[in-house]
């Protein structure tokens, strides 16, 4: 058996070496995030429980779009699309092999099929990595990111979920914050991420991304300190428990009922809020 994906130019990359099948079976944490840098922005907690327990943990990456609508400037300014695919597979391998993850699949499709429904590579290619692996936990995007490309990949990865029987399913499914922070969720909705680990592991992740880093968008400050301010600000009248916090959803109801709408479950974090912040307010009127 061998991993065959949809596009002639997905890459499988198993840092080390070794079998791909063989390393994505062994996968209890998995990640599936829509670009290069997006699994060390929301699963920084993740690679660190794998870190911690190497004999009975291990951590997959996967990538889903190509990379090639990156932002650039400096040395990446006259880089083609396809170059930066390039760079950045690169980039994301050097992150593989820093973090030490088990296994990093980039399934390099444009961005316009992953938002497009029922585009049957995107489908094909996870259905390949959820029947091949039986993770415990998994981290996606949460719905409520406002990167439309984080979104399209989350709903993707939900349809390949919910398609497995369900004792395939993963024990836990949480969706991460990028591109819309979750200080907002109440909290007896907010799934707190234990991402203060490890923090020169963490920069040296980001900094991996060079194109990125040195291109204008300073992920590997800006990430490590949402986290820190996540860890401080969660409480008012207790001492940081956290040395960093990643905010994220559980998502497992969404996957354990495949006729739950996705929409009414996502809205219902914000009719909470409203009715917390409606209560505080009167509580004082």
């Amino acid at each position: 058996m061998s991993l065959v994906f949809s596009r002639p130019d997905a890459d499988v990359f198993v840092p080390g070496g070794g079998d791909p099948v063989a390393a994505l079976a062994r996968v209890t944490h998995l990640c599936v995030a829509a670009h290069q840098d997006d699994i060390e922005i929301l699963a920084h907690d993740a690679i660190c429980d794998c870190l911690d327990a190497p004999d009975s943990r291990a951590f997959g990456g996967v990538v889903v779009t190509d990379g090639a609508g990156s932002p650039r400037t400096g040395v990446y300014a006259d880089h083609t699309d396809e170059q930066m695919r390039v760079v950045r597979r690169d980039e994301q391998r050097r992150a593989a092999d820093l973090g030490g993850y088990a296994i990093q699949l980039q399934l390099a499709h444009p961005s316009a099929d992953v938002k497009r429904p029922g585009q049957a590579g995107v489908a094909a290619d996870l259905a390949v990595i959820f029947t091949g692996s039986a993770p415990e936990r998994v981290y996606l995007h949460q719905p409520a990111d406002k990167h439309d490309t984080h979104v399209a990949v989350f709903l993707r990865s939900l349809e390949a979920l919910r398609a497995l029987p369900p004792a395939r399913r993963p024990k836990q499914v949480v969706g991460a914050e990028v591109w819309r922070d979750l200080d907002w969720l109440v909290d007896a909705d907010k799934v707190a991420l234990d991402s203060g680990r490890r923090p020169a592991l963490a920069a040296e992740l980001l900094r991996a991304f060079d194109s990125q880093v040195t291109g204008g968008k300073r992920y590997d400050l800006a990430a490590q300190g949402r986290r820190l301010a996540h860890a401080t600000f969660h409480t008012s009248h207790a001492t940081d428990r956290l040395a960093g916090i990643t905010w994220a959803m559980d998502l497992t109801p969404l996957v354990a009922d495949p006729t739950r709408d996705v929409a009414d479950f996502t809205l219902g974090y914000l009719d909470r809020l409203r009715a917390d912040i409606a209560a505080r307010l009167a509580r004082f009127c």
